[in-house]
């Protein structure tokens, strides 16, 4: 199987069977291609999902009978062919016959003249295409309709810098394990393996890679000295603001970059890192293990107290909340391909949910860390603005910093500003009750 063909049948699982990108290229194919057509179909399933809105637009143009169910890896070899022309800048007559052998690739012989006759009309009327295309917002931003809307309404003066950002590649940052090396000196190493990185001013242990590498060439990877982590999600360790000796909950800890950063910063706490996923766990012991660090796992929904929960109660939370993953869409282009307006309702049910169980596991005078990868205030500022309301003896801990944005609650970090994915923070006091005597 070809790469194209390949990248073909895995689009087909994304957008028509609804299957995370992520699980799709764990498939077992790719192993069988050399290492370049590794990354040519890793590049053609990204960007293709990337610009999947305004492809979607200029197909519509070019393809007037959709084409049945069963050959819906036929449409999709037909985007990758249009990104290919477009945004790779591939030789016209190379990416037409390449997708075209794709077909035979795909048992589908009957379906390369069609692919043919579609790839050469476009390249005969590209420019009047673009423009037909780029006419409708939705397909210029290559945003699915609600999400524009949403956007529009929450940043109105921002919307278009969100959406552009979200549509670049995301840089490779790392975090430094400041257990074993300053970021200075991890930044002077990399130079001297011939790898440029620059310093993150608002996280004290982030550099973003000139250009991303394998970590097998990172100085240290295999023995802890650096992971790879966005900056955004780097902060939440600092702002938890944990001390040795108290007992920490990362209550939704998979894959494990926050859990091992809170335990690279501080020393002897007794941390509990808990998802509702084993399989994903496992990635927390990977994690773990690499960086010789320790925590109890436990595979339970957090909100579920009784399946977990010994009583004792916390100095420290971590909730990093799921959500609509809108500020990583960058990394995961297929969340605009996958998610629905409907999902944020259900989404901020469960947000609500688990922020009102886990208070109960928090004890006065403790924190509470609520985090999403969202840029939607229904799941940011509003969500814990609700909370807030509904519990007296909550309140709102100051955030300062030179990143992200104040909100009326919290502070909310945009795609592409320095550097960073979009993420929200709200830090959570539990105020403590006076003892009358």
């Amino acid at each position: 199987m070809s790469a194209r063909a390949t990248a073909a049948l895995y689009l087909q699982r994304v957008i028509y069977e609804g299957e995370s990108l992520t699980e799709v290229l764990q498939d077992r194919a790719i192993a069988s291609l050399n290492p370049s057509d590794q990354a040519l179909l890793r590049d053609m399933c990204f960007g293709t999902l990337r610009w999947h809105e305004r492809l979607s637009a200029i197909l519509n143009k070019l393809v007037k009978k959709a084409l049945k169910a069963a050959d819906k890896d036929v449409e999709c070899l037909l985007r990758i062919g249009l990104y290919q022309l477009i945004y790779q800048r591939k030789p016209d007559h190379a990416a037409v016959n390449e997708t075209v052998k794709a077909t035979q690739k795909l048992k589908k012989e009957w379906a390369g003249k069609l692919v043919n006759g579609v790839l050469r009309t476009f390249i005969r009327e590209q420019a009047e295409l673009l423009v037909q295309a780029d006419s409708s917002v939705t397909a210029r931003y290559a945003c699915p309709d609600w999400l524009l809307k949403r956007l529009q309404t929450a940043w109105p003066d921002a919307w278009a810098d969100i959406l552009s950002a979200s549509n670049t590649h995301a840089p490779m940052t790392l975090r430094v394990n400041q257990r074993l090396q300053t970021t200075a000196a991890y930044q002077a190493l990399l130079q001297e393996a011939g790898i440029a990185a620059e310093l993150v001013s608002a996280v004290d242990s982030a550099l973003i890679l000139q250009t991303p590498v394998g970590v097998e060439q990172l100085p240290g990877f295999f023995s802890g000295t650096v992971s790879v982590q966005d900056a955004a999600a780097q902060l939440a360790a600092p702002l938890l603001d944990c001390h040795a000796g108290m007992r920490v909950l990362d209550a939704c800890a998979a894959p494990g970059g926050k859990t091992s950063h809170l335990l690279e910063r501080t020393d002897g706490l007794h941390l509990i890192a808990l998802d509702d996923s084993e399989s994903r766990l496992k990635r927390v012991t990977e994690n773990l293990t690499r960086l010789n660090l320790q925590a109890q796992l436990i595979a339970a929904d957090a909100g579920e107290l009784a399946s977990w929960w010994d009583g004792q109660v916390f100095d420290r939370i971590l909730l990093d909340a799921p959500c609509s993953a809108t500020g990583v869409i960058r990394r995961h282009p297929d969340i605009k391909v996958l998610r629905r307006d409907s999902d944020i309702a259900e989404l901020q049910q469960e947000q609500a949910r688990l922020l009102r169980t886990l208070w109960h596991t928090l004890r006065p005078g403790g924190q509470l860390l609520y985090a999403t990868c969202s840029i939607l205030p229904d799941e940011n500022s509003r969500q814990v603005e609700a909370f807030l309301a509904e519990h007296p003896d909550a309140y709102q801990s100051p955030l300062a910093g030179v990143w992200g944005h104040a909100q009326t609650v919290g502070r909310q970090i945009l795609p592409g500003e320095q550097g960073m994915d979009g993420f929200y923070y709200a830090l959570l006091g539990k105020a403590v009750q006076e003892t009358t005597t």
